[in-house]
């Protein structure tokens, strides 16, 4: 059966109690704040980022080199969300590593001990979890965007985001949903001509 992102993930945010450390491949879905399409557009079937999408782009393929356990899979930044598919390779090398540049990525919680807690709680983000690295992903975009356009309004992203704990059976599927997600743009719910409504002014100058 097709992969179809509206029953098989998007209704979930965080499973209660899961250790969002443990070694597993992990599908997730960020969209921009109110859906606005920021990032470029879907020409003929296949995605033409700007330059707001490349700095996207760039900060996604950079997250290995935040993360040492985090593998990239599949990945697609669309005109007003991204897809991407994290592979977490080792759940015990979660301490993070600096980036040259301060600019790349907000410092994350670094590991304390051995008895550090596995499962998050409201304002105590867990080493190399993966919402702790789409929190650092999330604020590197913006922060960099920021500096851009000079103002941090409105703001880059819509708060927390959506994942899907990928089953090893169904990973080729959620690959295949990824690849295809340009090609599926006219029918996609994220669509904003599908749902006209008033776009907001991002407010850049290039």
């Amino acid at each position: 059966m097709a992969y179809n992102p509206k029953h098989q993930h998007r209704r979930s945010i965080r499973l209660p109690g899961y250790d969002y450390t443990q070694i597993g491949a992990y599908f997730t879905t960020i969209c921009t704040y109110k859906k606005q399409c920021w990032f470029g557009d879907v020409v003929n079937g296949e995605m033409q980022p700007n330059q707001l999408g490349i700095i996207v782009h760039t900060f996604w393929q950079a997250l290995p080199r935040r993360f040492s356990h985090i593998q990239l899979d599949a990945f697609v930044v669309m005109p007003n969300h991204v897809h991407g598919i994290l592979i977490i390779t080792d759940a015990r090398a979660r301490q993070p590593k600096l980036f040259p540049s301060a600019d790349h990525f907000t410092n994350a919680v670094p590991l304390q001990n051995t008895n550090t807690p596995t499962t998050e709680q409201f304002g105590k983000p867990i080493p190399g979890s993966i919402p702790t690295v789409i929190r650092a992903f999330k604020s590197a975009v913006t922060k960099r965007i920021n500096l851009m356009r000079k103002t941090p309004y409105p703001p880059i992203w819509q708060r927390n985001y959506y994942e899907r704990i990928i089953r090893q059976d169904g990973l080729d599927n959620v690959r295949q949903y990824v690849i295809n997600n340009p090609f599926a743009w006219a029918e996609d719910e994220e669509n904003p001509s599908r749902h006209p409504h008033e776009q907001l002014d991002l407010g850049l100058y290039f």
